[in-house]
């Protein structure tokens, strides 16, 4: 009897406080979708991209997403908040220096509901020879 009540007990429990499907997507209420094959931009030149915010159907919040770059490449901006009435789509402006080094650079964007957790994704830039 008390093995029947403590796996009756548990399985309230893991319903209650466990893991859902989906639930790196599910819990912030948010995605971030980002290229997903390599940009190109060639030294000294400038690449538009765009990233979205996909949010859930009842996730109504504003968010801050923060883009990261290395050294060689900049991204403008750099940060932007997505209220819940804006439209989802961001235009980056990515610019290779002249002497950027060729190769691949990751860019990751970060994404902050104003009280909830933050989610990253990244993507990559590929800096080539104009």
């Amino acid at each position: 009897m008390k093995t029947a009540t403590m796996i009756v007990l548990t399985l309230a429990l893991a319903s209650l406080f466990g893991c859902r499907r989906g639930e790196s997507m599910k819990a912030v209420g948010f995605k971030i979708a980002v290229p997903t094959s390599n940009t190109e931009v060639k030294q000294g030149e400038l690449q538009t991209v765009v990233v979205s915010l996909q949010r859930d159907s009842l996730f109504k919040k504003d968010v801050k997403l923060q883009v990261k770059a290395p050294k060689g490449i900049s991204v403008e901006p750099t940060s932007v908040t997505i209220k819940a009435s804006d439209k989802p789509d961001v235009q980056l402006q990515i610019a290779a220096a002249k002497d950027a080094a060729l190769g691949e650079y990751p860019v990751v964007v970060t994404g902050t509901p104003g009280d909830g957790v933050p989610i990253s994704v990244g993507f990559t830039v590929k800096v080539i020879a104009p």
